[in-house]
C-alpha cells in the first residue's frame, strides 16, 4: 500500500514539475517577445535573458525620468509665458487656405476677441461663401476656430482672404 502511495506522490511531483517548467518556458518566451533582442545570433541562457530584461527596464526608467524632467521644464516655460501674457491680450492670428472652391479659415484669438469668430462668418457670408462647418476649441486663454466653406466659381478667394485679414488685424489695432 505504501508503495502505491509513494508512486502516486512521485507521479504528482513529476506532473507538478512538468507544469512548472512549461509555465516558466511560456513566461520566458513572453519576456523575450517584449524585450528587444541584441544582434547576436546565439541563444541566451535564462539568466542572460533576465539580465537583458533588467537592463532594458532600467534604460526605460531613465528615459521616463528624462521625459518627465523635460515635460516639467516645458510646463514651467508655459506657465511663465501665460503669466507674462495675463497683463495684455493675445493678438489674433488668421490663416486662410484655398483648395479649388474650398476655403479653410483658421483663427486663433484670446478670450477677449471672441466676437471675431462671428464677424468672420459674417464677412464670409457677405462674400457669398457657403459655410460647410464651423467649430472652435478652448485651450487655456486661447480660442482656436476653424471654418470650412465653399466659394462660388465667380468669387475671388484671394479677395475674401484679404478682406478677412484686414478685418482681423484692423480690429486688434483698435482694441
Amino acid at each position: 500500500m505504501e508503495n502505491n502511495q509513494n508512486s502516486a506522490t512521485k507521479t504528482d511531483r513529476k506532473f507538478i514539475e512538468r507544469n512548472r517548467r512549461s509555465k516558466m518556458k511560456a513566461l520566458s518566451c513572453m519576456l523575450n517577445s517584449i524585450v528587444p533582442q541584441q544582434s547576436s545570433r546565439e541563444p541566451f541562457s535564462l539568466s542572460d535573458q533576465l539580465q537583458e530584461a533588467t537592463n532594458y527596464i532600467k534604460t526605460l526608467e531613465m528615459k521616463l525620468g528624462k521625459m518627465k524632467d523635460k515635460k516639467n521644464r516645458l510646463l514651467e516655460i508655459q506657465r511663465e509665458n501665460m503669466s507674462m501674457n495675463k497683463g495684455g491680450s493675445k493678438s489674433p492670428k488668421i490663416e486662410i487656405q484655398q483648395m479649388g472652391l474650398a476655403l479653410m479659415v483658421g483663427l486663433i484669438t484670446g478670450l477677449d476677441f471672441q466676437f471675431m469668430f462671428k464677424e468672420c462668418i459674417r464677412v464670409l457670408r457677405e462674400e457669398g461663401a457657403d459655410i460647410v462647418s464651423a467649430n472652435y476649441i478652448v485651450s487655456g486663454d486661447s480660442l482656436f476656430h476653424t471654418i470650412h466653406c465653399q466659394v462660388e466659381e465667380s468669387s475671388n478667394g484671394a479677395m475674401i482672404s484679404e478682406r478677412l485679414k484686414m478685418f482681423v488685424y484692423d480690429s486688434c489695432a483698435f482694441y
